[in-house]
């Protein structure tokens, strides 16, 4: 139902979510996060280095499916009692 002359446009990126390199910007900043700690703060530089690349490639394989699996896996854990069979 629109109403003549009264049209907004919407820009694209207010619609679409916010990704680093193809994974959720949240997601993106946690692995990193966890990556730099571990290969900066205990010095295990190659342990490091694998989470970072595993944990976002994992985070933007599941962001070509669904940019909200971090939300939804959140959502899902906290009614897990509910959604249980």
């Amino acid at each position: 139902m629109s109403v003549e002359g009264y049209e907004v446009p919407l820009h694209q990126a207010l619609s679409e979510p916010i990704m680093m390199a193809g994974a959720p910007r949240g997601a993106a900043i946690a692995i990193g996060t966890l990556a730099a700690a571990l290969a900066l703060g205990l010095r295990l530089w190659i342990p490091g280095l694998v989470l970072w690349i595993a944990g976002h490639s994992a985070a933007a394989f599941l962001a070509r499916f669904d940019p909200d699996f971090l939300t939804v896996a959140i959502l899902a854990s906290r009614h897990r009692d509910h959604l249980s069979c």
